[in-house]
């Protein structure tokens, strides 16, 4: 059997049947009993403290990801001796929620909560006089509310679980008192389980050096949860802002004078697949090679051009980009895009290879149409007349586009604010710069196409 609880598990449930009986069968009947709260041997990957010597261990996760599990556990793992008597690692523990009544009804008393997930000899009882949990070895963990930040003031601890710390309307002044007050023993440690939300204090926390982060998304936990559940948030909220944050656990930066919002790019997702007059692939190639080098951009774009050129309306189809991948991997990506879905020219800039950017794709395929483009301005400056675009209605999203929807959100006037550089972006701008705002952009007659 692999050595570790968490290895010997995935070992155990992935094998045979008999495998499983076998493993049963050679435990104690004290080990049965214990089996169930040995979270170690239970828990996603997520859901267990990183290694390192960490303050702060932040959980982002979707909505039922089992945050609440792991932070209660967490708790369990600090106040445990080996012995119901026998003290742990820490004596002193603050459970700080957004109201009181969340730390009792969730932290607490909740299905996944403290009680809930504690072994009989090790259980704590509630004093609700004190508004405070008291384990059989002496260990104590007091409740406190984030609307009373000075409640923290004068308490000290050696240990914290914070939840939802991304949701509370005294956010920073309550995690300033926390952190006076996490002053006992050698090494004073807060876990904090939260779903992700573009807020001051959670992303200062999570640029410290001394944070720790894990994360998942609602989908982590699914045995766990209705499967009808699952596919009506899935099939609503998919690709969405809310969705993003809510389900995918992701932490959505958007900030000042961002050429596209979420709000702009939610109003502009989803509607009926219609008949495509002209469809482009748009490669923005990589300036170097391999896992170092930064993406290469390929955005798949249609235009349904009827009307007046005003009236011309593009749905953006896919984001097919690859990250450190070799010229051929690259151009193989963009190839394949082109035949999924029958379009009628690839779309490259050539500002970093100049002729070699065309002569790699066409080695892949040397019957690709491709069009070179130069950039002979800024991307930010690209950028602008196909946010308007956006601004007007003129351009729609297929469900899946989360990765280049973040880039979008931090392109600015000014430039990219994001790290390293906006290749999904410029693809974008590249695709419907062609359909839509290039001389001669009217389109050919259009051709019949089985759409996938």
């Amino acid at each position: 059997m692999p050595r570790g609880l968490r290895s010997g598990a995935v070992w155990i449930a992935s094998g045979p049947a008999a495998r499983k009986r076998k493993f049963l069968d050679d435990l104690s009947d004290g080990e049965r009993l214990a089996l169930p709260y040995l979270f170690e041997f239970w828990a996603h990957d997520h859901q267990l403290p990183p290694d390192g010597d960490w303050r702060s261990w932040v959980i982002l996760g979707g909505r039922g990801a089992g945050k609440t599990r792991a932070g209660a556990e967490w708790v369990r793992s600090m106040v445990e001796g080996a012995r119901p008597l026998d003290a742990g690692r820490a004596k002193r523990v603050a459970l700080v929620g957004e109201t009181l009544d969340q730390v009792r009804e969730v932290m607490i008393f909740g299905d996944s909560g403290i009680l809930a997930c504690s072994p009989p000899d090790r259980r704590p009882h509630w004093v609700a006089s004190r508004r405070c949990l008291v384990w059989p070895n002496g260990a104590e963990a007091m409740a406190f509310s984030a609307h009373e930040p000075e409640a923290l003031r004068g308490p000290q601890f050696d240990a914290a679980w914070v939840d939802e710390l991304a949701k509370w309307r005294n956010a920073r002044d309550t995690w300033d008192m926390l952190q006076f007050g996490l002053r006992l023993g050698a090494h004073p440690q807060v876990c904090v389980t939260t779903t992700p939300r573009n807020v001051g204090i959670l992303k200062e926390l999570l640029e410290l050096p001394s944070t720790a982060v894990t994360r998942a998304a609602t989908e982590a936990n699914q045995a766990f949860l209705a499967a009808s559940f699952l596919q009506e948030v899935r099939a609503r909220y998919a690709g969405s802002r809310l969705g993003l944050q809510e389900l995918d656990g992701i932490l959505l930066d958007e900030v000042d004078g961002a050429l596209w919002t979420r709000e702009m790019l939610d109003g502009c997702r989803g509607g009926r697949m219609p008949d495509f007059d002209r469809i482009v692939v748009a490669v923005d190639p990589p300036a170097g090679a391999g896992k170092a080098a930064d993406e290469c951009g390929i955005v798949v774009a249609g235009v349904v051009a009827q009307g007046a050129p005003q009236e011309w309306r593009a749905v953006v189809l896919e984001d097919a980009s690859v990250q450190g991948a070799s010229p051929l991997g690259w151009a193989s990506a963009a190839a394949d895009a082109y035949r999924r879905w029958q379009a009628d020219r690839v779309v490259a800039e050539v500002n970093q290879g100049g002729a070699m950017v065309e002569t790699v794709l066409q080695q892949v395929d040397p019957g690709l149409p491709i069009r070179q483009v130069h950039a002979t301005r800024g991307k930010a400056a690209r950028a602008e007349p196909v946010a308007a675009l956006y601004e007007q209605g003129r351009v729609a999203h297929v469900a899946g586009l989360s990765e280049l929807e973040s880039q979008m959100c931090l392109m600015t006037q000014g430039g990219f604010e994001g790290s390293g550089s906006p290749d999904r972006v410029d693809a974008l701008v590249w695709a419907l710069t062609d359909l839509m705002l290039a001389q001669g952009a009217r389109p050919v007659l259009p051709k019949l196409r089985t759409l996938l």
